[in-house]
């Protein structure tokens, strides 16, 4: 395992960098054309220091090959559309530097979502029915405006929100690989979310109803990829096993928290 990790990622030291020359191969795909198979296309480019995939990507299309796809809007780890297949790692091209990879350099799309071309995938649509099936809007008898919170319950949440929508959990995920009705960790930590909010009026059976199932919570295999891919460094081994606690109690005694 530690040789297979050195060749997917691998530093390089600064004095390496100077006109190292890579090679890229990106993984290409026009649906408008279905009956060409993807294929793998291979470019060389001259190494500048601290320059990201999505720099590299960037010339490309501007000074290469103008009909490359991939999605990049932010470039500063917010916007999470960025994300991408990098030797076989999920990750987000704008922080992820050519100088922490081998010379030669995979880039594939993410799996699990719906396939735009190139690189480009159709993360939104998959996130907006995701909000659907959590309910993710805070359910309550009466107004919250206004309403006095505790801090340290609202940092909790806060820390749980902090999720960019980048989808290299999922991509990540191998039960998310295997069945495409799986709410992957980015569900459950929304559900999560909302499930410690204060100003959420849900009960753990309720909750249980949502998530407490096949293609929920109980769908986890507890490998935990999520956690190692997650870009923003969110706490999904805690949270998950808090919620997966959670879920197996409302199972067994269908008790309120």
């Amino acid at each position: 395992m530690k040789m297979l990790m050195s060749q997917i990622f691998h530093p390089v030291k600064e004095d390496m960098v100077k006109n190292r020359i890579l090679k890229i191969e990106i993984m290409r795909f026009n649906p408008d054309e279905p009956d060409r198979m993807p294929f793998m296309q291979k470019y060389t480019v001259e190494e500048d220091k601290r320059i990201s995939i999505l720099n590299v990507l960037q010339n490309l299309r501007d000074n290469e090959d103008p009909t490359l796809r991939f999605d990049a809007v932010c470039r500063s780890a917010v916007c999470g559309s960025c994300a991408m297949m990098i030797n076989g790692r999920p990750g987000l091209a704008c922080r992820t530097y050519t100088s922490e990879l081998p010379s030669g350099i995979k880039l594939h799309p993410l799996p699990f979502f719906k396939l735009i071309g190139d690189l480009s995938v159709d993360t939104g649509t998959w996130f907006r029915a995701m909000y659907e099936r959590t309910e993710s809007w805070i359910h309550s008898s009466g107004s919250t405006e206004n309403l006095y919170q505790d801090n340290e319950k609202m940092k909790a949440v806060y820390d749980l929100d902090r999720c960019i929508e980048c989808g290299c959990c999922a991509a990540g995920c191998a039960t998310a690989n295997m069945s495409d009705t799986f709410i992957t960790a980015a569900g459950l930590l929304r559900a999560a979310r909302f499930f410690i909010d204060p100003r959420d009026e849900r009960t753990e059976s309720q909750w249980y109803d949502v998530i407490g199932n096949d293609e929920g919570m109980f769908g986890c295999s507890s490998y935990l990829a999520c956690n190692d891919y997650c870009p923003k460094n969110i706490p999904m081994q805690n949270t998950l096993a808090m919620l997966r606690r959670k879920m197996i109690k409302a199972g067994i005694f269908g008790k309120s928290r």
